[in-house]
This record gives structure tokens, C-alpha cells and sequence, in this order.
């Protein structure tokens, strides 16, 4: 099954700073293409998306233009870049929308599942994420469980774009509970202009349970809701080493795909996100 990556981070402590990563002891090191290429030999991943890393904001325009260098080798496997963005930032948006143009990106991202819920909720910040739509990129969104309902107000705000919901909206798998995320994802799925990205899942389990087993409620659930036309997967690499790796990752997502048909499996690996990302 070929697969595209649509969900992967690259981590280069000298060109960047990861705050958030700091508190995090498997996230400390640097994660680099050679490593990803090194851990993925044996899989057909035919290509990646870079995914932005939530840099510090005085870094997130050097991140995209150091990414961007990478890609000029004929070896990185990287398709695009999807990169940070700020849309409640009116004086460095529409500058930042031009610049980037020329970087290979093929979508932006604001990390919102860290921000204070109002960021989202400005007027300003929606008006800017539809100006990405016009330019015919998708955004994506990255949203905690229970921040889901804004997640639907803006979604609806912008709905004459692509928009992508990271890690199936983030469940709270360890806490067992999931009626109100599922309520959520059904409303979600009810928007036809949002995708969702099979991504991340593993990590949000309890310490020592991510297991396809253990899953398997929340993956049947979007991709009932969802449908495979509207489902991207992604790697999360290396982030999903918080759960049990990406070789376990890729073992868990075989065996999601090999309960749907082989049509279906191939719109979630590869044939979407080629769609969505116009790659």
C-alpha cells in the first residue's frame, strides 16, 4: 500500500527553538529526514508533507524557509510544506502569505490546541484563514477534544476551503470517556469542505495501552463519519514516539486499512491527500 505522509515533522534544534518540547524527554534530540528515511525504508511511503513543529513564534518563518532547503535535494522524499501561519496577526499575515508562496507549500497550519480558545473565535483570524482558501490551499486545524465545538463555529466561518482536522480531533482515549468527541466528529463530518487526518491517535492513549485494539472505537467512528473520500493519514513523526513508534504506527494503520477495500484504503493513503494538498 503506498502511502502518503501527510503529518510529518522534521526537528533541527540549531535552526530552530521547540519550546514546547523541552518538558518532553523523547522529543529532546533532533529528528531529521535521515531518520525518518532510516525508520521507513521498508514501507512504501511515497512521499511526505512537512508538518510546521510549533517553533517559538520568533522562528516559524526561519523553520519554513530552512525546511524549504531540504526539499531541494532529490532525495528528501517531501512533497510540500505545510507551515505556521498567524491569521490574528493582521500586520504580518497578508506579508507572510506572499512570502511563503515561493517556500513549496502546499498548506498553512496555526497551532491552536496550546492558545487561549478566543484566538480562534476573532473575527480577524477567521476572515485571514478564509484568504488562505482563496488561494486555493487548505488549512489545517488542530484542535483539542474539548475545544471541538469552536472548531465547528470556524469551520462553518470558512466554508469555501479545505480544512483538515489533525488526529481525529484529538480524543481523550485514556480517560475512556468518548460520547461528546463522537457527537462532535458527527457534526464535523456534516461539513463537507473538512477532512480528517488519521494521524496521532497512539499518543493520547494511556502509558503502556496504544494498541490497534485500543483505537479501534475512535478510528470505526471517523471513518463511519467521514467516509474514506474525506480521511488522510498522516505519521505525526516523532511525536508519535510518545506512544510505542512509528514502526508500530505503520503495523496499526496495515491493519486499519486491511478491514476496508482496497479502493477505500487507497483514498486515505494516498489518493486524497494528492487531491487536498494538489500535490
Amino acid at each position: 500500500m503506498d502511502l502518503i505522509d501527510t503529518h510529518q515533522h522534521l526537528i533541527y534544534n540549531s535552526e530552530a527553538s521547540y519550546g514546547w518540547a523541552k518538558e518532553i524527554p523523547a522529543l529532546q534530540s533532533d529528528f531529521t529526514i535521515e531518520d525518518y528515511h532510516h525508520l521507513t525504508k521498508d514501507y512504501n511511503i511515497i512521499g511526505t508533507l512537512f508538518m510546521e513543529c510549533a517553533v517559538d513564534d520568533p522562528d516559524y518563518k526561519k523553520e519554513a524557509n530552512f525546511i524549504h532547503s531540504l526539499i531541494q535535494k532529490s532525495d528528501s522524499g517531501i512533497k510540500g510544506l505545510i507551515l505556521s501561519t498567524r491569521p490574528e496577526d493582521d500586520r504580518e499575515f497578508d506579508k507572510w502569505l506572499d512570502e511563503s508562496n515561493s517556500l513549496g507549500v502546499v498548506g498553512y497550519r496555526r497551532v491552536l490546541h496550546t492558545e487561549p480558545d478566543e484566538l480562534s473565535q476573532q473575527s480577524n483570524f477567521r476572515e485571514n484563514i478564509s484568504k488562505i482558501g482563496k488561494t486555493g490551499k487548505p488549512f489545517d486545524l488542530c484542535f483539542r477534544e474539548d475545544q471541538l465545538k469552536i472548531a465547528i463555529e470556524l469551520s462553518k466561518s470558512c466554508d469555501e476551503m479545505d480544512l483538515i482536522l489533525n488526529h481525529c480531533g484529538v480524543p481523550a482515549i485514556a480517560s475512556g470517556e468518548m460520547n461528546e468527541w463522537k457527537k462532535d466528529i458527527t457534526a464535523l463530518s456534516k461539513l463537507k469542505h473538512v477532512t480528517c487526518k488519521l494521524s496521532g491517535i497512539m499518543a493520547y492513549c494511556a502509558p503502556g495501552t496504544a494498541s490497534y485494539e485500543t483505537i479501534k472505537p475512535y478510528v470505526d467512528h471517523v471513518i463511519e463519519s467521514f467516509g474514506p473520500d474525506r480521511m488522510v493519514w498522516g505519521s505525526d513523526w516523532p511525536v508519535v514516539n510518545l506512544a510505542k513508534g512509528l514502526p508500530e504506527w505503520l503495523a496499526v494503520t496495515e491493519t486499519i486499512m486491511s478491514n476496508i477495500s482496497k479502493d477505500e484504503a487507497s483514498k486515505i493513503a494516498n489518493i486524497n491527500a494528492k487531491r487536498i494538498y494538489n500535490i
